[in-house]
């Protein structure tokens, strides 16, 4: 899964590099925390909570980090923000939006976001899933040279 992960980002990464496309990366705080559940979820009380009552459970108002429905919670809401601020959703590719670029369309974007989610601007895309990115003129540089070596450091295997 992680080698179609990869294929799928290079894949990716060549279209905007093909279009001339900017890249730019925001960070929202605690993502899969701002979903909503759309349906009842419940989980078993958590360690360490002291009750005398046996078969009691918590019912989940809100998505969880961990819990299976929370990515789809979390894309849910942004995918509602998106169109919200005037971008459509791509039909071959769901996790595109697209929107006709507009002077400072990015800082209005951010701005938007903003009143949404906690978020940061972490500016053009450099580093991604293990993925260092470098763009230039040139196209769009992918490498793994980090990766790699927090690997080797990890597993002491570095010389």
């Amino acid at each position: 899964m992680q080698m179609d992960l990869l294929s799928d980002i290079r894949q990716d990464l060549c279209q905007k590099a093909n279009l001339d496309w900017l890249l730019h990366q925001f960070d929202v705080k605690n993502a899969f925390l701002h979903g909503e559940l759309t349906e009842e979820v419940y989980m078993d009380i958590p360690p360490g909570y002291n009750t005398t009552q046996t078969g009691i459970v918590c019912r989940l108002r809100k998505a969880l980090y961990g819990l299976k429905q929370s990515p789809r919670a979390w894309f849910g809401r942004f995918t509602m923000a998106m169109k919200n601020n005037g971008f459509k959703q791509c039909n071959s590719d769901h996790t595109l939006f697209l929107k006709h670029r507009k002077g400072k369309e990015i800082s209005q974007l951010q701005d938007y976001l903003a009143t949404e989610f906690e978020m940061k601007d972490l500016g053009g895309l450099k580093y991604f899933l293990g993925i260092e990115v470098a763009q230039s003129q040139q196209g769009i540089f992918l490498n793994q040279r980090k990766y790699v070596l927090d690997l080797l450091t990890e597993t002491r295997m570095l010389d």
